[in-house]
């Protein structure tokens, strides 16, 4: 076992048109020393610091450690690749090659525990928060800083933006949200009350390996030769010692409360400017926190891009990175980049075939929307615009479930903003989970489904609602968008009826003429024929690994029963959808 004493010694490259300073020191007002790279112009000068701040270790290349993803996006997109060697290429975060030219300086800081910097791991953790707050001043106060910073890239480095607005650290001067969750309980842990699958197997997969103190038994840089996750190689029980369980911290604590509010966002505090952007088909983690991450956010100058394909695409691709240097230019620069045109609301409107038309708007839901309730009718299991009143239907909540239709369109139907669902149901046992899901079918009766953030098949839209959790937190409830408290366990009487009100994620889909579009409600997770993805991290089956499958919390003699629907009269089930008008 190597000398645990032993600390990274900085270095510093002179390639590729850069100065590549690595692992310099960050002390921290604890006395850990955080390590970054920092990749800057050769011209002396002062320049616009774009920051990252994550557990995935900078030393680790994007084509190495994911090499599937990598190949399948440049294979999409070859433009990805082209202008740049590429031997800088990091998880999630932007290409220095691709920005150092235009006078940025890119920094990488590996996070506590993680990478080459030591300490605890414990992701988004409020000390992490604190990290970040004194990385942006740190940043800002280097000779080579304008004094202005900006924190940018995909899905961890965007969600812990969010938080790090909230202690508002003097030299933050912008944030570029790009897929970031935000509510660490309804976002990331529970959807609508039930355990997602996914923290503890992602922190598993992709966070532990690369912990700091594996050392020899992990991976090389291949700019440096050093070890990502080093230098000091420690024994698995002491590795264990120095990290958190994240899976099981969220299973021991289903309800809201002090530990995650701890690790969400203060929306009141978030008052720098910011890019929202989020991803359609994200299911299971970013798009609910793109959204009200915008819509709560009290800075006045914010704006939401919402796009789709994979996780990584719109990012690197040409048109996303003049957007992310448009945005930036403007608040770290103060250059005219043209920002000061651009609209608060740019969505990209989604066709089958993957066809996206981009659209500009002024506000977020649209202010032209016709909500409309379409009303659940278990005669033909349609979605009519009127109320039926009749009796009960029910299913084995672990089979098939049900499926209400839109009759086939006859005009374009386009369905933009938040979804909501009204139910009424009971169980044989005291408690029952909903899973929604809006599915798009062709004239042949094919579903129709789109590359999403994280599988490649995903649908319309998803929802989820444990029935003990129906409380709803009436300051915080929209007509459109439930919003649950999560604070308290409410059982069911068994076969007695309870009010749900379910939240269905924001979305987008124009639906053709000769296409129809349906609502289906089961008590298990949506799935397809699935996908064959080389080399894939988890199975593809329309959700990628945000599924709800963890015995504990979803026990088969509780959640295994049989669900009933109920059509009382005056209190018809529906589904709101936001209908947008034809221009």
């Amino acid at each position: 076992m190597s000398d645990t004493s032993t600390v990274p010694r900085p270095k510093t490259l002179y390639q590729d048109g850069m100065i590549i300073d690595i692992d310099v020191a960050i002390e921290m007002s604890d006395g850990v020393v955080l390590r970054c790279d920092v990749f800057r112009p050769a011209q002396p000068g002062k320049y616009a610091v774009i920051m990252s701040y994550g557990p995935y270790a900078k030393g680790l290349s994007f084509q190495e450690g994911y090499k599937a993803n990598w190949t399948r996006m440049v294979e999409a997109y070859p433009e990805i690749a082209a202008g740049s060697s590429n031997k800088y290429q990091n998880w999630e975060l932007v290409d220095p090659e691709k920005w150092v030219p235009d006078g940025y300086i890119c920094l990488r800081i590996d996070s506590r525990g993680a990478g080459r910097s030591p300490g605890v791991l414990e992701v988004w953790s409020p000390q992490e928060t604190r990290d970040m707050a004194e990385c942006v001043e740190w940043a800002a106060a280097q000779d080579w800083s304008n004094g202005r910073v900006g924190i940018n890239g995909i899905s961890y480095f965007a969600m812990n933006q969010w938080w790090v607005a909230g202690l508002q650290p003097p030299h933050l001067a912008a944030i570029c949200v790009w897929e970031g969750a935000a509510d660490y309980y309804r976002d990331l842990s529970y959807h609508g009350g039930i355990m997602c699958d996914f923290l503890g197997t992602w922190f598993d997969r992709q966070v532990v390996s690369v912990q700091h103190g594996v050392g020899d038994n992990g991976r090389r840089s291949p700019i440096t030769g050093d070890t990502i996750a080093g230098p000091p190689t420690l024994c698995l029980d002491q590795l264990r010692q120095n990290r958190i369980d994240a899976g099981r911290d969220i299973l021991e604590r289903p309800l809201d409360g002090p530990y995650y509010r701890a690790r969400s966002p203060q929306y009141e505090k978030v008052t720098v400017p910011l890019l929202s952007s989020g991803n359609w088909g994200g299911m299971g983690l970013h798009p609910r926190g793109n959204f009200e991450g915008y819509a709560r956010a009290a800075s006045t100058q914010k704006w939401l891009e919402v796009h789709g394909d994979s996780h990584f695409s719109p990012f690197y691709v040409d048109r996303g990175v003049a957007m992310q240097k448009k945005f930036f230019g403007h608040f770290l620069k103060g250059e005219d980049t043209g920002w000061a045109q651009q609209p608060p609301v740019q969505l990209g409107i989604r066709h089958p075939g993957e066809k996206f038309v981009v659209r500009d708007e002024q506000e977020w839901p649209l202010a032209r929307t016709q909500w409309t309730k379409f009303y659940l009718d278990p005669f033909g299991m349609k979605l009519s615009t009127a109320p039926v009143a009749t009796g009960p239907i029910d299913f084995a909540a672990m089979g098939d479930g049900l499926m209400f239709s839109l009759d086939v369109a006859d005009q374009p139907l386009e369905i933009t903003g938040p979804v909501a669902a009204h139910l009424i149901a009971s169980s044989t046992t005291n408690d029952a989970d909903f899973f929604l899901v809006l599915r798009l079918f062709d004239p042949h009766g094919g579903e129709v489904t789109f590359i999403g953030s994280n599988d490649p098949k995903v649908p319309v839209g998803l929802g989820w609602l444990r029935a003990s959790h129906r409380k709803l937190d009436p300051a915080r409830t929209l007509p459109y968008r439930p919003y649950h408290s999560h604070d308290e366990i409410q059982p069911l009487i068994p076969g007695e009826p309870v009010e749900l009100d379910v939240e269905i994620l924001p979305t987008c889909i124009v639906v053709p003429p000769g296409y129809r579009l349906a609502l289906m409600i089961r008590g298990r997770d949506y799935e397809n024929e699935g996908s064959v993805v080389e080399n894939a991290m988890y199975a593809m089956r329309g959700l990628g690994p945000f599924t709800h499958t963890n015995p504990i919390d979803r026990p088969a003699a509780v959640f295994g029963g049989k669900t009933t629907l109920h059509f009382p009269d005056g209190n018809a089930p529906y589904l709101l959808l936001p209908v947008i008008p034809q221009a």
